[in-house]
């Protein structure tokens, strides 16, 4: 799919769902989650096919360039592993669901089926998920003419009218309504033992000037230099006016505890009420094909996990678009080290002794990544950068060693990670705000 030429950007607004309407709505989002499964199911047969052919075996021997892309592309092709095959493949289902499922949204269903099996096909996945009951969570059209569409105020969906609900003094809202909107997205959210319907606009432009008590806030971009060094659970940031070094989303909870506790009794709710699925030595028996029976308690159980999951997304979002706004406020000329956060979350390969002769632990930062986010954090900045017209400059971490570097001494000192202060004999400084500093008075060239 061709990405989009004109900038563009998310109005979410709430729908005002009536009881009969989101019963015809779940019914949609559980055919759009099968309509999914199968795109899935026959891209995984078509790849089989692929890599049992002759040609592919001797092209994957052949020396890597364009020649060898370019044979793998017309293989691809020729094997129906395109995103337009997958379109017709879908089309027959769509036909069966017309009452239901539009053409374009089942269109966009199999894009986003293919998006997922790329990362498989590219070596950037070892397997694909499939969607279980209730795991969709959001279906959405290709344009603004046909298919889910927002037409005077409401979302118009085969036949159903989706009233959205936007406030008299939300400013924003009433400014943003004015864009061009592209396509339409329906969303829903688990919040609170109940879904919570959604439509996200996707506008073309940037998001509108916000108004404030004392009239129009000035959006005009800070020509200031920002350095920011960003590891897995902090940030230090250095402008020329001030210095901060911070946790990332502190407003997130260590639900680590009582997440365990949930899946502890939902794992024993699960086997007691299917003894049978299950083999004396603990493990699932794959020759028990009936169907798995879940009490009420494990389904209360299971919306408790969600809450909490759903409580702390919230949270970090919150948290990264308030530091973000703080950082564009210090300047949009921003410095920030390449970090490969997939490798810091990967278990060592290494298996190492300590001196008291124990094997250490191959853990590494996952689990602090994945509840503090920086990517996240720089993606969130990066996007409020472009409606400006700037991005992120990033700084080759191997050439500029930030956290080496003696800027007095123009030397290099490699430091454990234990090290957190620069001590240069007439003053100490703390090692990541003077990294930032470093990255703050680096040249245009990087």
């Amino acid at each position: 799919m061709a990405r989009a030429k004109t900038p563009s950007y998310v109005l979410t607004l709430k729908l005002n769902i009536e009881p009969f309407q989101k019963h015809k709505l779940a019914k949609r989002f559980e055919i759009a989650r099968n309509m999914y499964n199968a795109c899935l199911g026959e891209l995984y047969k078509r790849y089989k096919t692929l890599k049992q052919s002759k040609r592919y075996k001797s092209i994957c021997k052949m020396e890597k360039g364009k020649q060898r892309n370019k044979l793998f592309s017309a293989l691809n092709k020729e094997f129906g592993l395109a995103e337009y095959s997958l379109h017709e493949f879908v089309r027959p289902m769509q036909h069966h669901f017309k009452h239901y499922i539009d053409a374009f949204t089942s269109q966009k269903i199999a894009t986003r089926a293919f998006r997922a099996f790329e990362k498989l096909m590219y070596k950037q996945g070892k397997k694909i998920r499939f969607k279980r009951d209730g795991e969709i969570y959001s279906v959405e059209g290709k344009s603004n003419a046909t298919g889910i569409r927002y037409k005077d105020g409401n979302v118009v969906w085969n036949g159903m009218v989706l009233r959205t609900v936007v406030k008299k003094k939300d400013a924003y809202a009433h400014l943003a309504l004015k864009d061009k909107v592209k396509f339409v997205r329906i969303k829903r959210e688990w919040l609170k033992n109940k879904w919570v319907y959604y439509t996200q606009l996707i506008l073309e432009g940037v998001p509108p000037i916000k108004y404030d008590s004392g009239g129009v806030k000035d959006r005009k971009p800070i020509e200031k230099r920002v350095g920011i060094d960003i590891g897995t659970s902090t940030v230090a940031i250095c402008s020329e006016s001030k210095v901060i070094l911070t946790e990332l989303a502190p407003s997130v909870v260590d639900l680590g505890k009582k997440i365990r506790k949930i899946q502890r009794a939902m794992d024993r709710s699960k086997r007691t009420s299917n003894p049978l699925k299950f083999k004396k030595d603990g493990t699932i028996n794959p020759n028990n094909k009936d169907k798995w029976t879940f009490s009420k308690r494990y389904l209360k159980k299971k919306y408790q996990l969600k809450e909490c999951q759903r409580f702390n997304k919230v949270k970090r979002k919150q948290d990264h678009e308030m530091l973000s706004n703080l950082i564009l406020s210090l300047g949009s000329d921003i410095f920030v080290e390449t970090m490969s956060f997939k490798g810091l979350q990967r278990r060592n390969k290494e298996t190492t002794v300590n001196k008291q002769g124990k094997f250490n632990k191959k853990k590494r930062f996952g689990r602090t990544i994945s509840q503090h986010a920086p990517s996240m954090f720089l993606d969130i900045l990066n996007r409020k950068l472009g409606y400006m017209g700037k991005e992120l400059k990033k700084v080759n971490t191997h050439r500029i060693k930030a956290s080496q570097y003696n800027h007095f001494t123009n030397t290099y000192h490699k430091k454990s990670l234990h090290q957190r202060w620069n001590d240069f004999g007439f003053c100490r400084i703390q090692r990541d705000l003077y990294s930032a500093f470093l990255l703050m008075n680096c040249k245009d060239s990087l």
